[in-house]
């Protein structure tokens, strides 16, 4: 039981490691500041989520344990928050995501 537990752990951290380079990149590879605060939102929700939950398994019923949960739980309920708070910004100033630029060019001709 003890080595399931140990590898799930593990499987865990790895694909929250993965979730975290794929979200970089896509960074560093979105064309605007929408699709990259989307690829920051797979850092939070999954790569974060998958690391966090993989140390949990591997502290056991500890002190520990709680303070990680105490982290996720934090990071879940201000990431989608302050997203939401950037994305009203980049709005009010005129930013507007790509997709509406060629939906408007579309309309005008």
């Amino acid at each position: 039981m003890e080595q399931a537990l140990h590898s799930l752990s593990w499987l865990l951290l790895l694909s929250g490691g993965v979730f975290c380079v794929v979200g970089s990149i896509g960074l560093l590879r979105m064309p605007d500041a929408y699709t990259r605060m989307h690829a920051a939102s797979v850092i939070d929700t999954l790569g974060l989520g998958g690391i966090l939950i993989g140390l949990m398994l591997q502290s056991g019923l500890t002190l520990i344990t709680a303070k990680l949960a105490i982290v996720m739980i934090l990071v879940f309920f201000t990431s989608p928050t302050a997203t939401h708070a950037m994305a009203r910004a980049m709005l009010h100033r005129g930013i507007k995501p790509i997709i509406a630029d060629k939906q408007d060019r579309s309309s005008n001709s």
